[in-house]
């Protein structure tokens, strides 16, 4: 039977929410997640390639040992809220992202894009893509 794990770190991710409104679940309590390892799921295995960094770079980055990386990202270990905010800044990314997105299958320029840009910058580029996208979904005149 599978248990629900990591319920408060996910809960409010974009991707959680259109998931579970996807499959119509009535509240959080019917997501779960296949908990087969400790922790559950996670991308960090390929965040990790995806920014060409080793276990022990990494392990440097984060102030802790390669062993503990490899046991993250076998889930062997808990990859807790504590370790996501630990490691996303070494992998110039975020929390979510890692829990809920491989690198592979996001557009690499867009992330490079978000990444290179200040708070300020990255509010613009919301109301930029916000104002797209309302464009796109206007009737015509």
């Amino acid at each position: 039977m599978p248990q629900t794990s990591q319920i408060v770190t996910i809960a409010s991710s974009v991707f959680f929410h259109s998931r579970a409104k996807a499959q119509n679940a009535g509240s959080w309590q019917a997501v779960t997640m296949d908990n087969s390892k400790n922790g559950g799921p996670n991308h960090l295995r390929d965040w990790r390639d995806f920014r060409k960094l080793t276990q022990e770079d990494l392990a440097h980055a984060a102030g802790t040992t390669a062993s503990v990386v490899s046991m993250l990202e076998n889930g062997e270990r808990q990859l807790s809220a504590k370790w996501l905010r630990r490691l996303a800044p070494c992998l110039e990314t975020t929390p979510g992202l890692l829990l809920d997105h491989n690198p592979y299958d996001l557009d690499a320029s867009i992330l490079e894009i978000w990444n290179n840009a200040d708070k300020g910058e990255q509010r613009q580029i919301i109301a930029l893509a916000e104002t797209v996208l309302n464009f796109r979904h206007k009737p015509a005149a």
